[in-house]
C-alpha cells in the first residue's frame, strides 16, 4: 500500500514538474544528477536550454523557408488562374 501510495506520489510530482519550459530544465538535471559531475550539470542545463529555445539563424532560416514555400504556392496558384482554374 505504501509503496503504491508513493509511486503514485513520484508520478504526479514528476508529471507536474515536465510541464512546458521546465522539461528541459528537469532532464537536464536529472542527467547531472547521474553523472555526479559539476560540469556535466551545465552542460546537460545547458543542453536542455538549448532544446527548448530557438537561436536567431533558426528563427531567420524558418521565415525564409516559409516565404519560399508561399512564393511557390503563388505561382502555382497563379499558373492555375491562367488555365481557368480556381486556386
Amino acid at each position: 500500500m505504501i509503496t503504491r501510495l508513493s509511486t503514485l506520489a513520484l508520478g504526479l510530482t514528476a508529471a507536474l514538474m515536465l510541464q512546458g519550459c521546465v522539461a528541459g530544465a528537469v532532464v537536464g538535471a536529472g542527467a547531472a544528477v547521474v553523472g555526479g559531475a559539476a560540469k556535466v550539470t551545465g552542460a546537460a542545463v545547458g543542453a536542455g536550454f538549448d532544446a527548448v529555445t530557438t537561436s536567431d539563424e533558426e528563427t531567420k532560416a524558418k521565415r525564409e523557408r516559409e516565404q519560399r514555400a508561399w512564393e511557390r504556392e503563388q505561382r502555382r496558384c497563379e499558373q492555375r488562374q491562367k488555365r481557368g482554374k480556381d486556386c
